[in-house]
């Protein structure tokens, strides 16, 4: 089955400034009712994707989720665990990665967006657990994904105008996967069966969006990925690459070649686009103080 994917689109932002999404927002908002629990039982799902992707379906302004404060925090600020992004987050508590917590919440409107439930989300952590945060700018290596060709798109990424809308199945780029990518808004992630094949896909995407993508699949990249591709408007793709084969464990004979187009043919062929490596101001959230939650 397909794994679904959070991934994050980087915003455009200064230190001490707040990103675009949450300025688009509505900056600041909160729940009108809200419950705070420790969860000891069994898991239950959120009813709200907690991821950084825009997927997000009617709940009637309702927010549940059974997680720990970690995670609570990388959604409530839409964050891309780059590798400086998950040393922060490392240095919380150790009861903050590993103690769950219950959320039931209500917002006093019927249809918030998924960011303003994130902006609600902040607020409730900022009450209940003491959280205060702000975000730095600092300068780290990056690559820059950019066209190819200048003006050309590679075969499989498409306008979404283009394609299926969101309410059809996706296109199948091969036998056995009918209707993949599924789900617009997220990203979607399968080893081919026999086969040392990745392929992922999205649908109704921008290029920043696609960015972020690359920067946290199994590419072997090592660094975030920002978008330089001048692309506007929302996009469809597949991308389909060869792992790379492992030797057996105590052997001399070295893994057999990949069978297929290694990451950047893949990128290259398939997308029309390439990665140039360069250095970036991006964002990092630093926690500045955070407790256990108080009682409701």
């Amino acid at each position: 089955m397909p794994i679904v994917i959070g991934v994050f689109s980087l915003p455009a932002m200064r230190a001490q400034d707040v990103p675009d999404w949450q300025t688009k927002a509505g900056s600041k908002m909160a729940f009108e009712v809200a419950s705070v629990k420790p969860s000891q039982g069994a898991f239950v799902p959120s009813n709200v994707a907690l991821t950084p992707w825009d997927d997000y379906g009617a709940t009637n302004g309702r927010f549940r989720a059974d997680t720990t404060l970690s995670e609570y925090i990388q959604f409530a600020y839409k964050l891309w665990p780059y590798e400086m992004q998950s040393r922060e987050l490392s240095r919380l508590p150790k009861w903050a990665s590993t103690d769950r917590y219950s959320i039931e919440a209500r917002a006093a409107t019927a249809n918030p967006t998924k960011d303003q439930i994130r902006l609600m989300v902040q607020s409730l952590l900022a009450e209940r657990f003491q959280l205060s945060a702000h975000f730095e700018a600092h300068e780290v290596a990056v690559f820059e994904l950019k066209l190819a060709q200048p003006g050309k798109l590679g075969p499989k990424l498409v306008p979404h105008a283009d394609g299926p809308p969101c309410d059809k199945p996706g296109l199948s780029p091969g036998e056995g996967l009918p209707g993949f990518p599924g789900d617009c808004h997220s990203l979607m992630a399968i080893g081919k069966p026999g086969t040392m094949l990745m392929l992922v896909g999205s649908r109704d995407v921008a290029t920043d969006a696609l960015a972020g993508a690359l920067s946290m699949l199994p590419l072997g990249l090592g660094r975030p990925v920002i978008d330089k591709t001048g692309l506007m408007g929302r996009f469809d793709f597949t991308l389909e690459w060869a792992r790379e084969p492992r030797a057996a464990a105590a052997s001399d004979v070295p893994p057999p070649p990949p069978s297929g187009p290694t990451p950047m043919e893949a990128l290259r062929d398939q997308l029309g686009l390439k990665l140039e490596p360069s250095k970036a101001s991006l964002p990092l959230l630093s926690i500045d103080k955070v407790e256990r939650p108080s009682e409701n």
